[in-house]
């Protein structure tokens, strides 16, 4: 599976930015879909990932209640959609898909099987 992630940019904090995940070679469906960050001088952080079917979520707790993640199986994309952006929110965001069964395993990148390049987010005034 070959993702590409797109949509990042500069906002202000506040705002709003939805990021885009486009995948090729497979569909989707096959997989938990999931979003993870890496700010500068830091690890790479779990953000939120989704069930094949879009049935099920997981949050990290410093998301919840501002991003929203979804998934289109027919276009074979998935999404985030980022409210209330913060400084502390910037961070290159990369797209991912596991095999794995458990939600919540999930959360750990080494779960993830195909990751994309990522899209940089930049919360500044």
């Amino acid at each position: 599976v070959q993702l590409q992630a797109s949509g990042g940019g500069l906002v202000q904090p506040g705002g709003s930015l939805r990021l885009s995940c486009a995948a090729s070679g497979r569909t989707i469906s096959s997989y938990i879909m999931g979003w993870f960050r890496q700010a500068p001088g830091k690890e790479r952080e779990f953000v939120t990932t989704i069930t094949r079917n879009g049935g099920g979520t997981y949050y990290a707790d410093s998301v919840k209640g501002r991003f929203t993640i979804s998934r289109d199986n027919a276009k074979n994309t998935v999404y985030l959609q980022m409210n209330s952006l913060k400084p502390e929110d910037t961070a290159v965001y990369y797209c991912a898909a596991s095999s794995t069964t458990s939600l919540l395993s999930s959360r750990y990148a080494g779960t993830m099987d195909y990751w994309g390049k990522g899209t940089q987010v930049t919360v500044s005034s």
